[in-house]
């Protein structure tokens, strides 16, 4: 894992490096670039793959203590990342997290060349579903968040549908459950990092309008959706393709949340053909 610091904290990446078309690829919520490392196993032939581990309470180095967290604020740390490493003409692939797409609203997207949108938080499914809300919930109070990050310790738990279980069809191993866990269980400072952002999910009518302007965005869009996704409605996968200008469409069966998770060979190939097709 190499390391850069921004203005944030220091932020944790994998680079595969190579001179193929460059990927950038971001996780979700209490978890780290580690739920890529199917698709980054395929796409690494072919393609150059940088995978950030954010702070939102999967990572291993917490933040500064008076650092933006906020949605807003881990949106334009993407920013500042892409700028650190002067990234350029980069294919941005989201799951889960919804945060990819906002760039165009911060006008943070000058060197995004396409984006992906796998099964994604979108328009006011912030956050999504059960999970979402508990997780919001748990950020009222660091006692809260505390019992909520002890609670991921317990390995039948994690399969409930209030936790992890309508998150992937199939159980992640739970030794890379552990290592997202890990950090949110032992350390105060990164649960701080978790609670700033988790709470800080703003009105419904603030993130439509927020959705209003992404329309702005006038390169070529992949939406992939799950199609027995529990938490992201199937419906906002064609929704999204009719809300930007050049954007199509991949469903993918026997799936939920985390496609990368539950069908990674799907998930690449369709990013190879995308990238392939747009070049």
């Amino acid at each position: 894992m190499a390391e850069v610091e921004l203005a944030a904290g220091p932020i944790e990446y994998e680079d595969t490096g190579g001179a193929g078309p460059l990927v950038v690829l971001l996780h979700g919520l209490a978890m780290s670039g580690s739920v890529w490392r199917h698709v980054v196993a395929d796409l690494r032939a072919d393609h150059r793959c940088v995978v950030p581990t954010l702070p939102l309470g999967g990572h291993r180095r917490a933040m500064h203590p008076d650092a933006d967290l906020s949605l807003s604020g881990m949106v334009g740390l993407v920013a500042d990342f892409l700028d650190f490493l002067d990234l350029r003409d980069v294919t941005l692939v989201g799951n889960d997290w919804g945060g990819a797409q906002l760039l165009v609203t911060q006008r943070r997207d000058e060197r995004v060349g396409r984006l992906v949108l796998a099964a994604c938080e979108a328009f006011d499914n912030y956050p999504p579903g059960i999970p979402g809300r508990l997780a919001g919930l748990s950020a009222k109070t660091s006692v809260a968040t505390y019992v909520m990050a002890q609670s991921m310790r317990l390995r039948p738990l994690r399969r409930a549908p209030m936790s992890w279980g309508w998150m992937s069809k199939r159980p992640v191993p739970h030794e890379v459950m552990d290592e997202w866990f890990r950090p949110l269980v032992t350390s105060r400072a990164i649960r701080r990092d978790f609670r700033a952002y988790a709470g800080s999910v703003p009105a419904k009518a603030t993130l439509l309008d927020w959705a209003e302007r992404q329309r702005a965005f006038d390169r070529p869009v992949l939406v992939v959706w799950a199609t027995e996704d529990r938490l992201m409605p199937r419906a906002h996968g064609q929704r999204l393709v009719e809300h930007f200008h050049d954007a199509r469409l991949v469903e993918i069966a026997d799936s939920y949340t985390l496609i990368p998770e539950d069908q990674p060979g799907q998930l690449s190939g369709a990013i190879r053909r995308f990238i392939n097709d747009t070049s």
